[in-house]
């Protein structure tokens, strides 16, 4: 590591300690030849995850926003906080050890209403009318059904 103050090659590591939640390693040099002290962090570099919208754009993917999406299907709903986080993070952990960084936003709609489906019939309506954007009340009548038959 390079020395912001005289650029030396010549440091080494006085402390290190893992930051919250453990995104990151904070390292506290010493530069061998000014004897200054800086810090340094090396944190994991994700590569970004792509989804492909129904119109054929691409947008990079958000968990927040897919978060938001879920919190809002759960709104009242006897669900908590720690379930939809669990939801949200199963779904990103597949998306990355996916082979493909561009998914389209099918597929990830599909694993929200699958996981849903499980946890609360009501939050996977909701969200199933707004992700297959109903039409009309047959539609929604029709999804109704057989979540009722299952």
């Amino acid at each position: 590591m390079k020395c912001p103050f005289c650029d030396s090659l010549e440091t080494k590591v006085v402390d290190k300690r893992e930051t919250e939640e453990d995104k990151a390693t904070r390292r506290r040099r010493e530069c061998l030849k000014c004897a200054k002290r800086f810090t340094t962090y090396e944190r994991i570099d994700l590569i970004n995850i792509y989804i492909r919208k129904k119109d054929g754009s691409k947008q990079l993917f958000d968990s927040a926003k897919l978060e938001r999406g879920i919190i809002r299907a759960c709104e009242k709903r006897p669900v908590t906080i720690d379930q939809m986080h669990k939801i949200v993070k199963e779904i990103e952990l597949l998306l990355r050890n996916r082979r493909t960084m561009i998914i389209p936003s099918k597929q990830i709609g599909t694993m929200v209403m699958t996981r849903l489906k499980k946890i609360d019939k009501v939050a996977y309506i909701r969200f199933a009318s707004v992700y297959r954007e109903f039409t009309d009340i047959e539609e929604f009548s029709a999804e109704l059904d057989k979540v009722m038959e299952d």
